[in-house]
């Protein structure tokens, strides 16, 4: 009896155990050593002096820059607004100047500056800095947007964890309403701490309610459809697809170009990258980018709903697992409380994490 006891407990620990190794992988694969991967940059001119100059900061740096040169000054701002480089380089003899938009990353503004200050430096004259797209005040880094993404995130899906374990009696087609229901009250309260809270959005709030909508829905309705086939394993499957491989690629702290290769790809396509980018986009860079973060978001609701009707139907046709019953003789007591104890396992073992 104790040996069985022993082997519960053990199995029971592989979640958490897989969950912290995910965990220090994924995050401290993102963030321990960020180093630019390809950052794109300009120098401004159009005569042979800048393409020189262009070539021998591209020389410098190898694959760490891409160096691309541009006619003006104006040209650099309308690709740093559209988010196409990040920083760009305007030579002069008395006063040069790197020209970034810290609220599209702030690593990446100083990346760009760290590049350039050399240049100045040989010159002996200071470098100054130019933001032309500074984050509101209430949020100076521009971070909040990815602080904002992870309460909408475990918002959705620890929601997922309840609507798995105690909603499992329920058809699927309740649990698909509550699940609506549900996405709807996490984005609302998304929009308010964006809003009226923590002021990260002074205009659009309606906006950012609908992208926080999307979002929860995607992770939601994913989330409800899967808890059908992985049951107690579902928690662990949430948290890779949407905090070990979603917050490390969603762009809020290092866009792609300060990470490697694996995170910058998940990031065209990753949905906490939808709504970050489409965030971003919406209430700094007068809405471009917001339509390919509404599509991105679109793409895993869609998604989610095909998961979620193709368990509806297995569950319908009874295709489901259903767990064995115990091999030894129970007395009606028993009977009872064996299905409410594993009940309340599956459920605690869901909410691990959360």
């Amino acid at each position: 009896m104790r040996s069985h006891a022993l082997r519960h407990v053990l199995t029971h620990l592989i979640t958490p155990l897989l969950m912290c190794v995910g965990m220090g992988l994924a995050y401290m694969g993102a963030f321990v050593a960020p180093e630019p991967n390809h950052l794109p940059v300009a120098v401004v001119g159009s005569g042979p002096e800048a393409k020189v100059l262009a070539q021998s900061v591209k020389d410098r740096a190898g694959d760490d820059l891409d160096v691309r040169t541009v006619a003006t000054r104006a040209d650099a701002v309308d690709l740093l607004k559209a988010r196409d480089i990040t920083g760009a380089y305007v030579p002069g003899g008395k006063a040069p100047e790197v020209v970034v938009a810290t609220a599209a990353s702030d690593m990446g503004a100083m990346a760009a500056e760290k590049v350039f200050t050399p240049l100045a430096e040989r010159q002996g004259v200071p470098l100054k800095v130019t933001d032309v797209a500074a984050p509101v005040d209430d949020d100076p880094t521009g971070q909040g947007l990815f602080f904002l993404l992870i309460a909408v995130s475990i918002g959705s899906y620890a929601s997922v964890a309840a609507l798995g374990a105690a909603g499992a009696a329920l058809s699927m087609r309740v649990r698909a309403l509550l699940t609506l229901g549900v996405s709807v009250v996490v984005g609302g309260i998304g929009a308010l701490l964006a809003g009226p809270v923590f002021h990260l959005a002074h205009h659009d709030l309606a906006g950012v309610w609908g992208l926080a909508w999307l979002y929860a829905a995607g992770i939601l309705f994913l989330g409800v459809g899967l808890h059908t086939f992985l049951k107690r394993w579902t928690t662990l499957a949430m948290m890779v697809l949407f905090v070990m491989l979603n917050f490390t690629t969603s762009g809020g702290l290092f866009r792609p170009e300060l990470q490697n290769g694996f995170f910058g790809t998940l990031h065209a396509f990753w949905n906490g990258a939808g709504f970050v980018e489409g965030a971003r986009g919406l209430l700094y860079f007068d809405g471009d980018g917001l339509g390919r973060g509404v599509w991105t978001l679109v793409a895993w609701l869609l998604l989610g709903l095909l998961v979620t009707a193709v368990a509806a139907l297995c569950e319908r046709g009874g295709k489901t697992p259903v767990p064995a019953t115990p091999a030894r003789h129970a007395r009606p007591n028993e009977r009872k409380a064996v299905p409410a104890a594993r009940e309340a396992d599956q459920e605690a073992e869901e909410t691990v994490g959360v």
